[in-house]
């Protein structure tokens, strides 16, 4: 049997993250990337993210700090002093759950240790639509950031950023992980609780809705 190419995979311990993993598990020989960055539920994104690690095999794992996000606050996912927010689905300015230029941070020490590893993809389960208005989840961010690795990287590397579901909604992404047999009882969405989620915070309300949407039931605790 042809071994599988290897491929750094960012895994956060979400859903999102977790369809990305078996989209790329099934053509490549995943090395699992997982970022630590001070945010309030690192913990418990950190054991859904072993969690599903255990779940695929994965033996080649790595996890980064990358607190500074912390220290320089500016998100309500990082800042304790800035109360994480009640979803507003239908607002069209940018929450305060997002943390500044986060996926270019993650994307570089993603790229660093594909280089490293010989791998020519590096998979982030980055949602245009459904994500709640981030700008640096937009397909064109990471088709800039292909081109900021082929200047910065040696003339002999050659890496590409997948995004599977770049262009899927929240129901989609319950479908097909559903359909192919992803665990979603093991990931992690909520951006304030880590025991019972707390269901009214933006990432609990797609994912709830997405649920609903799919005509499914979320297999995670919550508040409400």
């Amino acid at each position: 049997m042809k071994k599988k190419p290897p491929a750094v995979v960012l895994v956060s311990g979400g859903m999102d993250s977790c369809l990305t993993a078996a989209i790329a598990y099934q053509n490549y020989t995943p090395a699992f990337l997982h970022i630590n960055y001070g945010q309030k539920t690192e913990k418990r994104e950190l054991r859904s993210f072993h969690d599903i690690a255990d779940y695929y095999k994965i033996k080649n794992r790595l996890i980064v700090d990358l607190s500074f996000f912390r220290h320089i606050g500016g998100s309500s996912l990082t800042d304790i002093h800035i109360q994480v927010a009640k979803a507003d689905p239908d607002s069209k300015s940018i929450p305060t759950s997002y943390v500044p230029f986060r996926n270019a941070t993650l994307l570089s020490v993603a790229t660093a240790w594909a280089e490293i590893i010989g791998a020519g993809r590096i998979f982030i389960g980055a949602v245009e639509e459904d994500s709640s208005g981030y700008p640096d989840c937009r397909e064109q961010f990471f088709k800039a950031f292909e081109s900021v690795i082929d200047v910065g990287t040696k003339p002999e590397t050659k890496i590409r950023v997948e995004c599977p579901i770049i262009h899927y909604r929240k129901h989609s992404i319950v479908q097909e992980s559903l359909r192919i047999g992803v665990p979603l009882h093991l990931t992690w969405s909520c951006y304030q609780e880590e025991e019972v989620a707390c269901g009214i915070c933006d990432s609990c309300v797609l994912r709830l809705r997405g649920f609903e949407q799919a005509g499914e039931t979320d297999p995670i605790r919550y508040k409400l």
